[in-house]
């Protein structure tokens, strides 16, 4: 490695959180833009005001469950790592807070608006549902990048040592991970509950359709789990940032950089740069969409590669500034590619010929679209494999550990744009259920769920904890409200929703407890019975089936879920055998992408995060 120039080590960082502020600002004027569109449909309004309002209730009882835990954890780490890792442990949980509770508030003002755009054409839906996610996006990668920079330069400011500074500062990641955890297991399990109940109570056994008015808990599963995506996915940068910062300073003082923080700041470039780029892909995304002549499947590709290329296009040059070589870039631009292909892998195996062949095993019922799915799941597992094990041996060869921490920031540099066209989905779905429940156009539902199904494409990633138990409560209530409502299946007497979000709130609390105290006391228990050597095999052996699991999670829950939708388009229909059938497929996949699998991950990295920040007492 090259001794950077004077002109290097000058390079003006006050640009990284100026772009920050830069994009809450573009979050405010997204926020504002959809909010100036009228609800001016009453059934619309109505069932958007439930869902906001079952959104806020869950969310302010999560937290009231959540915070007490925190707050002994962040105690415990004072007085463990000191003052300042507790601080900034609190300013990490509520960065995470924030993200997802701004994103879960735009993503209902934008879902019932979906529903009315759609009624105009597909172009319109995709224009009122993209905004609504790159808010999440775009305030994800914000708080991301000034949290990151202000842990690691604040504490460095506070304690005038970048060896101090380093344990403290990831006390953020770690409040970080564990909202992460509360608010993935907590809103997975709250929606895919009403989920399943509503699946197995409405379409199997009463025959009524999905998302149906009589249907008490199609209502609670269109609160969606936006804000645990958001905090999941801020945690994973959050930690993908600060492990290239510990990593680059090591690095610095290994191989004799003169300025030990250079690697740490060429960090805070990549991560500016990921932002701007975002920026300028969220926007062209969003001014593209309200033209015809582009598909929404390829806005969104080209939005999401085109801002990969970018970031790897910059982060050449700098490394050039920076070190006067190309191994930094190189190692940032192996990540940027892994990510895509992967990327590309589980488009493949969640949109092309494995759908089909789950849709075609339909026809011979359940069994065979389980039978199916399954293996389909775990053939697009195998490449992902392989791109990541090359990934890790190249970069490593380059830069050692920091090369491999600089790829992680590669493959989650443009979370602004990835994390948009995830969240976009939740929408878009969350927007067809609206469709049915108040009676649109069939055409409606039509261009929601293209919408809907591409967002499952785009977005496979999912992992899960106890939902089976709450659901079995869910389907209770339901079939209590259909025997006990006079006229409720004749479309006579409107359902009670309000009993429905008692279940998932109160199944929710008491289950999203269990995760987080496991990622928190598992490090200690290997550490006391094993040794300190036993806690490093506990990392691997977490992450390396827990990278497997989450793969084949995601991919075999957006396969089922897409092949649902296939056979309603062109296989058959929704009154057809093969649909019942892919119904089952569809709720054993659902709580695996959007549940099991991100808390499964959020998990991983909390262990990982504890261990780092109790360092000092497991190297005793």
């Amino acid at each position: 490695m090259s001794i950077p120039s004077q002109a290097a080590v000058a390079y003006p960082l006050i640009l990284v959180p100026i772009l920050s502020i830069v994009g809450l600002l573009f979050v405010a004027v997204l926020a504002r833009s959809i909010a100036r569109h009228p609800l001016d449909n009453e059934a619309i309004l109505q069932i958007t005001l439930t869902v906001h309002h079952g959104a806020t209730t869950f969310l302010a009882r999560e937290y009231a469950v959540s915070f007490p835990i925190l707050a002994v954890v962040g105690v415990l780490l004072a007085l463990g790592d000191g003052l300042v890792a507790g601080l900034f442990f609190v300013v990490g949980a509520g960065f995470s807070v924030l993200a997802g509770y701004v994103g879960m508030q735009i993503a209902t003002m934008a879902n019932g608006r979906t529903t009315l755009e759609a009624r105009r054409s597909l172009g319109a839906a995709l224009n009122m549902a993209f905004p609504g996610g790159s808010v999440m996006g775009i305030v994800v990668s914000s708080l991301g990048v000034a949290g990151s920079f202000l842990s690691m330069f604040g504490t460095l400011s506070i304690l005038h040592s970048p060896e101090k500074a380093l344990v403290p500062a990831t006390g953020y990641s770690m409040g970080a991970s564990l909202v992460a955890l509360f608010a993935r297991v907590g809103g997975g399990i709250y929606t895919k509950t009403a989920d399943v109940g509503a699946d197995l109570v409405g379409k199997v056994e009463a025959g009524i359709p999905e998302d149906d008015p009589r249907n008490p808990a199609s209502i609670v599963d269109n609160v969606g789990d936006v804000a645990g995506m958001g905090a999941d996915l801020y945690e994973s940068y959050v930690g993908a940032i600060l492990a290239a910062d510990i990593l680059g300073y090591w690095f610095a003082h290994q191989h004799g950089i003169a300025d030990a923080l250079l690697p740490v700041r060429y960090v805070y470039y990549i991560v500016a740069a990921g932002l701007m780029f975002s920026l300028m892909a969220v926007l062209l995304v969003k001014l593209l969409s309200r033209s015809d002549r582009f598909s929404p499947e390829s806005l969104l590709r080209y939005g999401s590669i085109g801002a990969s290329v970018a970031l790897v296009a910059a982060s050449l040059p700098l490394c050039l500034v920076v070190f006067a070589d190309m191994k930094a870039g190189s190692a940032v631009t192996v990540g940027v590619v892994s990510g895509v292909l992967i990327g590309l892998t589980s488009e493949y195996f969640t949109s092309s010929r494995p759908v089909a062949q789950i849709a075609l095993a339909s026809k011979s019922g359940a069994a065979t679209n389980i039978l199916s799915g399954m293996p389909a799941g775990m053939r697009s597992v195998v490449i992902p494999v392989v791109v990541i094990s090359a990934a890790l041996l190249a970069a490593y060869a380059g830069l050692g550990m920091y090369g491999i921490a600089l790829a992680g920031v590669g493959m989650l540099g443009t979370p602004g744009i990835s994390l948009s066209v995830d969240a976009y989905g939740r929408i878009a779905d969350n927007a067809g259920g609206i469709a049915e429940l108040t009676g649109q156009l069939p055409v409606v539902r039509e261009r929601t769920d293209q919408l809907d199904s591409l967002g499952n494409t785009t977005a496979a990633m999912g992992k899960g904890f106890p939902v089976g138990s709450t659901a079995m409560l869910m389907v209770a209530e339901v079939h209590r409200q259909f025997r006990e409502i006079p006229g409720l299946l004749q479309g006579l007497a409107a359902s009670d929703p309000n009993a429905c979000i008692a279940i998932s709130t109160r199944g929710t609390l008491k289950y999203m407890v269990p995760p987080a105290l496991v990622g928190i006391a598992a490090p200690f228990v290997t550490y006391f019975l094993l040794g300190k050597e036993a806690v490093g095999g506990l990392l691997l052996g977490a992450t390396v089936t827990g990278t497997l699991l989450g793969l084949y999670m995601a991919n075999a829950g957006g396969a089922w879920d897409n092949a649902k939708k296939l056979i309603e388009r062109s296989f058959g229909g929704k009154a057809s055998l093969e649909h019942r059938a892919s119904v089952v497929g569809d709720t054993v996949g659902d709580p695996l992408k959007d549940t099991a699998g991100p808390s499964l991950n959020i998990l991983i990295k909390l262990i990982s995060v504890v261990s780092l920040s109790f360092l000092p007492l497991f190297m005793k």
